[in-house]
């Protein structure tokens, strides 16, 4: 499989997803469209951005915000069809209360955790552009305070009660992304920021030999899995 050239990726791509949500303010902002809740600052937990994890063979972003409660989210970009996506954010969880009790929290303290995937595709076939899931109890239909929620966002998504328009804006966009580029004249405040610092990204010999390392890194892992086999 040929290697996308730098130029040519879009926020769909994941090492491109994951510089672009590196900046605080982008990341913040997307925060708030998923979750419906404001959010005064985002911490990105820098030495996780971007970097090439074997177990997970793939770009992870693991973002922390900066309140009182030490809230975490981990937001990730999906466009191919996954089945096991659930599972997949319960093992998401997992990590962050283990990465929270290693660092000498005990259980009663355990911080929130979001868990977010951005999909190009509809993860449940529902036609929601967001599923908001967390634990609830089949008996009195409560949720559970367990402090785990996962949100799985849908581009392709038909129904619109409840949904900002500045989400459905931003789906949209990751939609489109890599067909068409929205002129700046039509484009919200929050699109222009994100295409603006795409362009700035693409531009950054140093963004584009990391993209270069980690697909190297792919690839071998890749044939190495075929010779195995």
């Amino acid at each position: 499989m040929e290697t996308r050239k730098f130029k040519d990726l879009t926020i769909r791509d994941a090492l491109m997803f994951a510089a672009v949500m590196s900046d605080p303010e982008i990341c913040r902002r997307v925060l708030e469209l998923a979750l419906g809740i404001p959010i005064s600052e985002v911490h990105i937990q820098t030495e996780k951005t971007m970097a090439y994890h074997s177990e997970y063979h793939g770009v992870r972003l693991d973002v922390y915000a900066a309140d009182a409660d030490r809230t975490r989210f981990n937001v990730e970009m999906q466009v191919t069809l996954q089945k096991f996506l659930p599972k997949r954010s319960r093992y998401y969880h997992d990590q962050k209360d283990m990465d929270a009790l290693l660092a000498g929290d005990s259980y009663e303290n355990l911080p929130d955790t979001y868990v977010i995937f951005i999909c190009d595709f509809d993860p449940f076939g529902e036609g929601f552009y967001r599923y908001y899931t967390r634990t609830y109890c089949e008996e009195t239909g409560k949720a559970v305070t367990d402090g785990v929620v996962t949100v799985y966002l849908n581009t392709r998504g038909e129904k619109e009660e409840g949904i900002s328009s500045e989400l459905m804006e931003f789906l949209n966009y990751v939609k489109n992304s890599g067909r068409k580029t929205i002129p700046e004249e039509e484009a919200n405040s929050f699109i222009k920021l994100v295409q603006r610092h795409i362009e700035k990204i693409k531009s950054s010999r140093a963004m584009e030999e990391r993209y270069m390392l980690l697909e190297e890194m792919l690839q071998k892992e890749k044939q190495e899995g075929i010779l195995e086999s």
